[in-house]
């Protein structure tokens, strides 16, 4: 039985390139709305910090002070998660390279 409530050996050999491009597309579509999720969380969380970093005294506008230590701390914020997120990519990279090499061969 398959998840779709049938049997997937009556399934049509045909039919099987097209659920893969389905699979592939939702898995897309999963990793850009988890993307889009943590760059909305990266924001807000880097918001929140520079805002009770740079801003003391809260008021009707931001002094040029605010405005150069909101724009500054931002820049950090962002190097910061740029670093990391490359580091991190380039670990899963060289890890996954590590597992084929390691992987018997047929």
């Amino acid at each position: 039985m398959s998840f779709f409530g049938g049997s997937t050996s009556t399934l049509p050999m045909a039919g099987q390139p097209d659920m893969q491009a389905r699979k592939e597309a939702v898995k897309a579509s999963i990793r850009e709305e988890l993307a889009m999720q943590n760059a909305q969380e990266l924001m807000n969380k880097s918001n929140e910090k520079c805002f009770l970093k740079c801003v003391t005294k809260p008021g009707s506008s931001l002094s040029s002070s605010e405005e150069t230590c909101l724009s500054r701390c931002l820049t950090r914020y962002l190097e910061a998660f740029d670093i990391v997120s490359k580091t991190y990519v380039a670990r899963l990279s060289r890890e996954r390279s590590e597992r084929v090499a390691q992987a018997p061969s047929s």
